[in-house]
């Protein structure tokens, strides 16, 4: 077995609209095709792969356990990454990565869910 790459992370919510929000309105995702599941939700696209599948439900759960730490989506534009969400009036966390100087940025989408930025730009390439 070989795998290739990150298909998608499936978030369950009480609040779809908000995290369509935060994760289109705000992150760029756009909203596509979905399967006619038993219950509603939401599949985002980055580009041509939805990679955040929204599962509703009638609250949000609390955090499972085993609980996922982060997940993280490589990007570029970091300066305009700070005004865009500085604008936004969203909190977030800046790391740079030890030997490899990228930054990190770390934000919590509506239901709390850590996400990450991670911007190889600002360091070395190889």
């Amino acid at each position: 077995m070989t795998l290739s790459r990150l298909d998608h992370v499936n978030i369950r919510t009480g609040n779809v609209a908000g995290l369509k929000d935060f994760y289109g309105g705000l992150l760029g995702l756009k909203e596509g095709p979905r399967p006619p599941f038993r219950v509603g939700g939401s599949w985002l696209y980055l580009g041509d792969q939805a990679v955040v599948h929204l599962v509703e439900v009638d609250e949000t759960p609390d955090a499972p356990t085993p609980r996922v730490e982060h997940f993280a989506f490589l990007a570029e534009g970091l300066d305009e990454t700070r005004r865009h969400l500085e604008a936004a009036g969203l909190a977030f966390k800046e790391v740079t990565v030890p030997d490899y100087g990228w930054t990190q940025v770390f934000l919590r989408d509506p239901d709390g869910n850590n996400v990450e930025l991670s911007f190889p730009e600002t360091g070395e390439t190889g």
